[in-house]
């Protein structure tokens, strides 16, 4: 995967109501009346892919994201707010977690809030998940891991 601790010990396909169950966050499913197939976990959904076959740690991890986004978004590529905020919830827990205080944050999660009707797009996700990553304290952490021995 990217290298990340994450990635590595990535084994499960990522879903906003069970962990590796995204069929039944899908709208317009209807998980009690038919048998859902079994879904593919990320890390081999990756693996799938042969351009990242020797592809760098940051494309695979961009990867990554767009296959996390798309096991849950509907059969258009989009998410309602609410759904976004949940994967975000689920799925970016460390950066997310003591950021509560900041206005930024409470900026980004009422954007998320208000409408809940509304869809977003991959590329809006992006621009919430990263703008959540810039404000993280696990950003600074993160920045002064040590790089060489």
């Amino acid at each position: 995967m990217c290298g990340c601790a994450s990635s590595a010990a990535d084994k499960k396909s990522y879903s906003l109501n069970q962990p590796g169950d995204v069929s039944s966050s899908k709208k317009g499913t209807n998980s009690t009346s038919k048998k859902m197939a079994k879904p593919i976990p990320i890390s081999k959904q990756l693996a799938s892919i042969k351009a990242l076959g020797k592809g760098s740690d940051l494309e695979k991890a961009v990867a990554t994201a767009a296959l996390v986004y798309d096991n849950v978004a509907d059969t258009e590529g989009k998410l309602s707010k609410a759904e976004a905020k949940k994967l975000l919830e689920t799925q970016f827990v460390h950066f997310m977690q003591g950021q509560e205080t900041k206005p930024k944050y409470q900026e980004i999660i009422s954007a998320l809030e208000e409408n809940r009707d509304g869809e977003m797009d991959f590329e809006d996700f992006m621009v919430q998940l990263l703008s959540l990553t810039l404000m993280s304290d696990l950003r600074e952490e993160i920045r002064n891991v040590k790089k060489t021995k």
